[in-house]
């Protein structure tokens, strides 16, 4: 019977009772612990996997949305109002003056239809419109990507 066995890269790996073994002939304290040895895993694959639970990545649906903005509601509108996020499969969209919300709300349902044909915004059931400073959004993003 082997008592250790070789990994695949590095030295041999032996179990926990002799390890403890090597410990006290050493000197050095036992491992007393109950967890178990885990096989070591990628970092890369890790974060890998983060960024897609976490809906984390460079193609995200509010990106897609801002970039295709001026074509969904118009230049003119599109200067008042920015794509903030979606939440709870709504578009919150703020939007800074009045005229302006009133417009994009009696066109709420045809912007939602151009919406449904951008990639990965099929599931997003509806627009909510808020009065804000879109262009306080635009200044702070810029900020935090160009901090002085």
């Amino acid at each position: 019977m082997n008592a250790h066995h070789k990994s695949k890269s590095g030295p041999p790996e032996f179990s926990r009772a002799i390890e403890n073994l090597i410990a006290n002939f050493r000197g050095l304290p036992e491992d007393e612990t109950s967890s178990k040895r885990r096989q070591t895993t990628d970092l890369s694959s890790i974060i890998d996997e983060l960024l897609v639970k976490y809906r984390i990545s460079h193609n995200l649906l509010e990106d897609t949305i801002r970039e295709k903005w001026p074509e969904l509601v118009g230049a003119a509108n599109a200067s008042y109002s920015h794509p903030l996020v979606v939440e709870r499969q709504q578009l919150i969209v703020l939007v800074s003056h009045a005229v302006v919300r009133n417009e994009l709300f009696h066109h709420q349902s045809a912007i939602l239809e151009k919406v449904h044909k951008l990639p990965g915004c099929a599931k997003i059931k509806g627009v909510t419109l808020r009065i804000g400073w879109p262009f306080l959004v635009n200044f702070r993003q810029r900020n935090r990507a160009n901090p002085a």
